[in-house]
Order: C-alpha cells, then sequence, then structure tokens
C-alpha cells in the first residue's frame, strides 16, 4: 500500500472510534502540554532575567563591612568612597550609611517595639543612577531636598507603613516628623533598599547626628575591569584590613536563582515525562483493544489480498496519527499556558524551537512504540483464524 492509502486507512479507523480516540489523545496531550509549558515558561523567566540583565548591568559591585577579627561587624573609613572613586575603571560610586538608632513609625502613637524592620539609611545623591533605581511616585532626595527632613521610602517599606509620596504625607523617623517625597520601584540588584526609608546624608547628620560613615558603597565599573575591579575593591576600601571587607557583585544572585530554577525545570520536566509515558500506555492498550475488535475486519481484508505488511502499516498508522493528534493537541495547550502565565509575569514569552519539534518527534516516537506489538499481532493473524473468532 501506498502511504496516502495508509493515511486514510488509519484516519477512517480512527473516526469510527471517536470517544475513546480521543480520552487516549489527552493522555498523550497532558505529557507533553506540561513539559511544553515547563520548558517555555522555564526560557520565558530566563529571557526576563537576561532583559533585567541588559537594562541593569552586570558591573555593578556593592562593599561593606565584613566580620572583624575579634568578632562584630567591622566599619567602612570615611574616605573609603574616594579611595574606590581613584581606582581608573571605577566609572561611579554612592554610599548609604545605616542610622542604627533611628527608627520609622507611621505616627508617634506607635508602640516603639512595633517599627516593622524598617532601616533608615543615609543616602548620597546619585545613589539611584548607580544602582539603577527609578523613582514610583513622587521624587528623590537631591539637591535642596537631601538637606531637610525629607525621606523617600523603598517599595516594601512604602508598603509596610500603607503610606504613599505626598506634599502632606509624614512619618515619624527618629523622634520627629520627616515628609515623606518619594516612593521606590523595587531596586534589582540592591534588595536591602526596598525595606528602607532613605533620606539625605546632610540631613541625616543634621536631625538624626549620623556619624558620616558609609555602610555600603554601590560601584559601577567598566563591564571589561569587573573582574579587576572586584579584586582590588577590598584593600581599596580599607587599606588597613582588607579582610574585613566584604565585596559582592548582586547580579551573581540573579544567576544563582536561575540556576537553581533551571534544576527544578528538570524535576518538573521528568514528571511530564512520567505523565507522556502513561499516554503511551493508554495508546497501547487502545490499539490493543482495536485488535482484538476488529478480527473480523482483519481477516477480511487479508481474504482479500491484504499482506502482512499492510495490516501492520494499517495499525502502525492509526497509532501514530492517535499520538500526533495528543501531541499537536499539547504543544497548543502548553503554548497557551505558557503565553498567559508569562504575559500574567510581565515576562516576554518564550518558547525554544527545540521544543516544538521535539513535541512532535516525542509524540511519534510514543505512537511508534505503543502502535508496534498490537500491530505485529495483528498481522499474524490468519484470514481464517481472524473469520473464524468469536
Amino acid at each position: 500500500m501506498r502511504w496516502t492509502d495508509l493515511l486514510r486507512v488509519g484516519v477512517h479507523g480512527l473516526r469510527t472510534r471517536p470517544l475513546r480516540v480521543t480520552l487516549s489523545a489527552i493522555g498523550i496531550a497532558i505529557g507533553i502540554a506540561a513539559m511544553t509549558a515547563v520548558v517555555g515558561i522555564s526560557a520565558s523567566s530566563s529571557a526576563e532575567l537576561d532583559r533585567k540583565l541588559d537594562e541593569l548591568g552586570t558591573n555593578l559591585l556593592t562593599v561593606g563591612p565584613g566580620q572583624a577579627l575579634f568578632g562584630g561587624e567591622s566599619q567602612l573609613p570615611l574616605e573609603a568612597v574616594t579611595m574606590i572613586e581613584r581606582i581608573a575603571p571605577v566609572e561611579s560610586a554612592a554610599a548609604t550609611g545605616t542610622v542604627a538608632d533611628a527608627k520609622v513609625y507611621r505616627t508617634d502613637q506607635i508602640p516603639e517595639n512595633e517599627s516593622g524592620g524598617i532601616t533608615v539609611k543615609a543616602a548620597e545623591a546619585d545613589l539611584l543612577d548607580v544602582v539603577g533605581g527609578e523613582v514610583a511616585a513622587g521624587q528623590w532626595i537631591d539637591g535642596a531636598a537631601g538637606d531637610f527632613p525629607a525621606a523617600v521610602l523603598g517599595s516594601d517599606a512604602a508598603a509596610a507603613l500603607g503610606v504613599t509620596a505626598g506634599p502632606d504625607v509624614q512619618i515619624w523617623l527618629g523622634g520627629q516628623w520627616f515628609a515623606v517625597v518619594g516612593v521606590l520601584e523595587p531596586v534589582e540588584l540592591a534588595p536591602e533598599l526596598d525595606t528602607a526609608a532613605l533620606v539625605g546624608w546632610e540631613a541625616a547628620e543634621t536631625y538624626l547626628d549620623f556619624d558620616l560613615h558609609a555602610t555600603e558603597v554601590y560601584t559601577r565599573a567598566a563591564e571589561s575591569a569587573v573582574a579587576d575591579v572586584q579584586a582590588v575593591l577590598g584593600a581599596t576600601a580599607n587599606p588597613e584590613h582588607p579582610e574585613e571587607v566584604d565585596v559582592s557583585r548582586p547580579s551573581d544572585a540573579l544567576v544563582a536563582a536561575e540556576a537553581a530554577e533551571a534544576s527544578f525545570t528538570g524535576l518538573l520536566l521528568g514528571l511530564g515525562a512520567v505523565a507522556l509515558l502513561v499516554g503511551g500506555v493508554g495508546v497501547a492498550n487502545t490499539m490493543v483493544i482495536s485488535v482484538l475488535e476488529r478480527r473480523g475486519e482483519i481477516g477480511l481484508r487479508r481474504s482479500l489480498g491484504a499482506t502482512r505488511a499492510d495490516v501492520r502499516g494499517q495499525f502502525l498508522a492509526e497509532s501514530l496519527l492517535l499520538s500526533l493528534l495528543g501531541g499537536a493537541g499539547g504543544v497548543v495547550l502548553g503554548s497557551a499556558i505558557t503565553a498567559a502565565y508569562a504575559t500574567w509575569q510581565g515576562w516576554p514569552p518564550t518558547i525554544p524551537a527545540w521544543v516544538l519539534g521535539g513535541g512532535v518527534a516525542a509524540t511519534a516516537a510514543i505512537g511508534a512504540i505503543a502502535g508496534l506489538y498490537p500491530a505485529v499481532k495483528a498481522a499474524r493473524l490468519s484470514p481464517t483464524e481472524a473469520l473464524t473468532a468469536p
């Protein structure tokens, strides 16, 4: 038989049992949809991470005090920022300083022990430019705003206090009222700013008795020299005790999170493969029952001149078509799930081409394997045996 004849016969065989075919195809579709969605969502997440890294850059380094030799936290010298800025490949640097004794409350009537874990940080005027942050509402504490009792809240801090930026909005900070002049968008590369109330460097000194020391220094280096700058930052920030300085690259945390997600994706792919295997068993079961029910048809075809190869090809064609039907539905369903989830998360929907092709190829392989035994069993039936079977 020509392949077109096999295709036509296979389609006819499936059309005579629509409910059973549909249920078997659904089993295949679930497995393929699960695998497609898992890989697609993972790829969309990676694409979003790549977009973020391209936008935020991977050249941000942070310098902070580490563990002192005899315990406790060390302190960066007052000249740390100035010394770091002298490193040739350093493009910009800005510091924050934690005001340890200052607490933040919505009003002055809240008990002292209910500060909500919001830290107070003095910030230099160019901090946002260095860390790649943006103001969601209001303004930043640069210029004159940095000299007065004004604060900008991180996104989480604003949510915890239940406030927004406005001319009449105030918070009780360090024992006095500070005007909330701005609220930040979440800062991807400096998440510690999300839970902070930021005040101007000069305002912290004037109103909060801040002693003008840097707790963290954010540094932008030339892309080609990030590793070299990272190697000398500790000794530059604190020449006397470079071992007491912590230097980190925030983008590394995002990449590590992607690696952890990739491991989880592998687990989900394994579960999808199990679902696909179960679907393949369902196809094999459908084809075995089909052979048992159609012995009369097989015997009639053999008596009219059909060869064993013709019968074998017919049932293999039905099995392949059944699996491909489920695979196509699974790819469409998995793609739709990926697109919907990625859009909901604000990610660019991304489905690798190999997933689409691999899904179809996997279903074809499942169909061939699942249909092989029933096809061989059908081909071995002699015309007499098939026609006389009850």
